[in-house]
């Protein structure tokens, strides 16, 4: 793609590295096919391609965003579907953040959009904040068709009930038996809170098969959400690096991190703080070191199978298959630990979680929900499994069977708990 960038805009790092991007882009459409969006509205500004352009344009003629480039945007599930299909290595992922980030500083929303932003923004990183937001949502429930449509999708996602946290505290967690590796695990924010057994079971593979897991003090968030809002979250990353930085020096051989969601941004941590002399080489190393469970559990290799197959539907979560690249390990851990594994048709298309996306796009996230429990629903699984408790929670309440995180039953399978959703 030809771009005509000014050498002044050409000498800020950032319009740099979207001209390299933007340059990469051949035209070829083939992203279009793999796009959610495209494939539910038909608008070639509802493709990966069309936003390229609105881009393009609105960062090379140096213009506030405009009401019709936001929507085409905000539209976007940041499912990196394209990039899996992109053949000339399109970082369609870095260019959407850019432009997210110009719409933040040059474009005021309408009040309300303002509101929730913000409110989901401050609310969801912080487990504390969000707990007392659940039992808020409960007791608004009654109401709930009173309200503004994105304030009825909350409500709507929002679980019954939710149990205590079971916050796994900072501290260090030994090895059973000798011990073959030593990992820091990213607690997180939101799955912490909506389904605390997710760690609990992640901790109790880890140890079982040799893993030395350390709680960090002084990690927080991961910054996803946030920064995928628009918000500059580079003070919130350079905290996190900090903190794991200083555990270096006890010996870390990775970052376990159970939400996929949160591992493709931690594995962004070097490119985000790439301009940062003080954070560049710490970050890019923090990066390095961060790894999906399901790439720990393979190189720990797991001991253990259940009798009997239990039909498992894998929903690849698109952060970890488009975002991490990371596709055939989970289902060759569930295959190897008894389960009858099956994949779901049209599996490379997002469920319409991402992140915030089923809160502010509410029809849109329905609409690819609702086929994607088609596809799961084809295959007539006993349980699925998902590698991101955003996937979980978006899928959980129609799909008619257990949704549960891989891990959980990776840790059943070798000596631990049954999954209580499967009780």
């Amino acid at each position: 793609m030809q771009t005509h960038f000014t050498l002044a805009q050409l000498a800020d790092p950032e319009i740099r590295d979207v001209n390299a991007i933007l340059r990469a882009c051949v035209h070829c459409g083939f992203c279009t096919a793999t796009c959610p969006t495209y494939v539910l509205l038909g608008d070639e500004l509802d493709g990966p391609r069309g936003r390229i352009y609105l881009i393009k344009e609105m960062l090379e003629r140096g213009r506030p965003a405009t009401e019709t480039v936001v929507k085409h945007i905000d539209r976007c599930l940041s499912c990196l579907a394209c990039m899996t299909t992109c053949p000339s290595g399109v970082n369609y992922m870095h260019l959407v953040d850019h432009g997210r980030r110009h719409i933040a500083r040059t474009y005021r929303r309408p009040l309300l959009d303002r509101w929730t932003r913000k409110l989901l923004g401050t609310i969801l990183p912080r487990p504390s904040l969000f707990r007392l937001a659940l039992t808020a949502a409960r007791l608004a429930q009654p109401m709930r068709t009173l309200l503004p449509a994105r304030l009825q999708a909350m409500l709507k996602l929002a679980p019954r009930s939710v149990g205590r946290s079971e916050v796994i505290e900072p501290g260090v967690l030994p090895a059973e038996g000798l011990r073959r590796m030593r990992v820091a695990l990213l607690v997180g924010c939101v799955q912490q809170v909506i389904d605390a057994a997710i760690n609990q079971a992640t901790v109790r593979l880890l140890r079982r098969h040799g893993a030395e897991v350390v709680v960090v003090s002084g990690v927080g968030c991961c910054g996803a959400l946030e920064h995928h809002l628009g918000h500059d979250v580079l003070d919130l990353l350079r905290a996190n690096v900090d903190a794991w930085t200083a555990e270096l020096g006890r010996g870390l051989d990775a970052i376990v991190i159970n939400a996929s969601g949160c591992g493709t941004m931690v594995k962004d941590y070097g490119f985000l703080l790439r301009t940062d002399p003080a954070y560049a080489a710490k970050a890019a190393r923090i990066s390095a070191l961060a790894k999906d469970v399901s790439e720990v559990a393979q190189q720990l290799g797991l001991n253990g199978a259940l009798p009997g197959a239990l039909r498992v539907a894998y929903h690849s979560a698109c952060s970890l298959q488009h975002g991490q690249k990371i596709h055939a390990g989970p289902k060759q851990l569930l295959q190897k630990a008894g389960f009858d594994v099956v994949d779901v048709p049209e599996g490379h298309l997002c469920c319409g979680s991402a992140g915030t996306y089923n809160m502010l796009q509410p029809a849109l996230a329905e609409a690819l929900r609702d086929r994607k429990l088609r596809n799961i629903a084809s295959v007539k699984p006993e349980v699925v499994a998902a590698g991101n408790i955003g996937c979980i929670t978006q899928l959980g309440a129609g799909v008619g069977v257990p949704v549960v995180h891989t891990v959980e039953l990776l840790d059943w399978a070798t000596g631990g708990p049954k999954p209580d959703a499967l009780g």
